[in-house]
């Protein structure tokens, strides 16, 4: 996917996510995010788009304006199909102003700046639609392609040298000497091996023996290890060698237990 098919589906699938959440209990929980009520989501996810719009579009080579700009979402749910529309346009309408090797500031350490910010909003949307679903009791679908290219957002910012430097819990908790974990979707094309090293978890693309493989259907990979559905509860995910290292691995996602 490049960045507009990006921005495509950030619109596609914020707006289903604001058909689903519009008018309902801005205080229901959130199970998969147990800090967080609903309302908690829908500002998480309208602002972030809000803010990304603002460091893309504005060009920033440093993130201070686009924090300080943050926009709360209403507290009314009856205006938030508007107000998360809105968000997901205003990104979209920033991002078609820039080219991918327009500078912008981005925390993977990797200066990877537009293309990265187009993959996260679209890995943000999709993800934290299964958070709303989970709130509302609604079925989660994705089709494999989107949810492959879900799962690569979530894993290559995890092994992403911004996030290892800036979250010492998990790189505390990553720290190994060469465990791999091979992750692959049956039902398009995706494949990953994660190794953890002593200062860096290193991810490769590729077709190769693991400690533990996790192999089945891509949309219920990217619920597992994104830690909003439990592994007993993915019956279709086949589970092959050392159990332990894999639970750890979801356990330790720190980013995922804050939201």
């Amino acid at each position: 996917m490049d960045t507009s098919a990006y921005l495509k589906a950030v619109v596609e699938q914020t707006g289903i996510l604001a058909d689903w959440v519009h008018g309902k209990d801005a205080a229901a929980p959130v199970p998969t995010c147990p800090k967080w009520t609903l309302a908690d989501l829908v500002d998480h996810v309208g602002a972030t788009q809000r803010m990304v719009a603002m460091l893309v579009g504005a060009q920033m080579t440093e993130p201070s304006g686009a924090f300080a700009g943050y926009v709360p979402g209403p507290t009314d749910s009856g205006q938030w199909r508007a107000w998360l529309s809105d968000g997901a346009a205003e990104a979209r309408q920033a991002f078609a102003s820039v080219a991918d090797d327009t500078p912008v500031w981005d925390p993977s350490g990797g200066a990877a700046g537009v293309p990265f910010w187009s993959r996260r909003l679209f890995g943000e949307a999709c993800v934290h639609r299964a958070d709303a679903a989970a709130a509302l009791g609604m079925r989660y679908e994705l089709a494999p392609e989107l949810a492959v290219a879900a799962l690569e957002d979530w894993l290559d910012t995890m092994a992403s040298r911004g996030y290892w430097e800036n979250q010492p819990g998990f790189s505390d908790a990553m720290r190994g000497d060469g465990q791999t974990l091979h992750f692959h979707a049956t039902d398009a094309p995706g494949e990953w091996v994660a190794r953890r090293e002593p200062d860096m978890v290193v991810l490769e693309r590729t077709h190769t023996k693991a400690d533990v493989v996790v192999r089945g259907p891509a949309v219920e990979l990217l619920l597992v290890i994104s830690r909003r559905r439990p592994l007993d509860a993915a019956p279709t995910l086949e589970v092959h060698g050392d159990r332990a290292l894999l639970d750890h691995w979801i356990e330790n996602m720190d980013w995922v237990a804050n939201g």
